[in-house]
């Protein structure tokens, strides 16, 4: 070959892992992008607070949220019946009957059970 002049044949790489590197794109093979593959796996799949555990967090504080509604309406409804019963004498004496199943002296107290509806086939 003269100086100046090309080689017009295409090179061919004999080595196995040089044919494989050669079919990988270009970006691929960037190391930025190769950082930034291997942050994003990082963050997601190894950190402490991956994306499951976050997913798993997030579901658990719906529920926590779910049951402080709850709750708080259960307290204020408690709250209501005790200033009844600091208020009002004939709510102790309905309070008495219904959940202590108390009764006064000259009255005799039948307690009919109920019976659960039994589904006709």
């Amino acid at each position: 070959m003269a100086v100046g002049e090309y080689d017009q044949r295409p090179s061919v790489n004999k080595h196995p892992t040089m044919r494989l590197l050669n079919h990988i794109p270009g970006f691929l093979k960037n190391k930025y992008f190769i950082s930034f593959a291997a942050f994003c796996a990082i963050i997601f799949f190894f950190d402490k607070n991956d994306i499951f555990t976050q997913i798993s967090r997030h579901k658990e504080l719906r529920e926590l949220q779910q049951s402080k509604r709850f709750y708080t309406t259960q307290i204020a409804a408690e709250h209501k019946e005790s200033e009844a019963l600091k208020t009002n004498p004939a709510a102790v004496e309905k309070l008495a009957r219904e959940k202590y199943l108390m009764k006064r002296d000259n009255e005799e107290l039948f307690l009919v059970p109920e019976k659960p509806d039994i589904q006709k086939n």
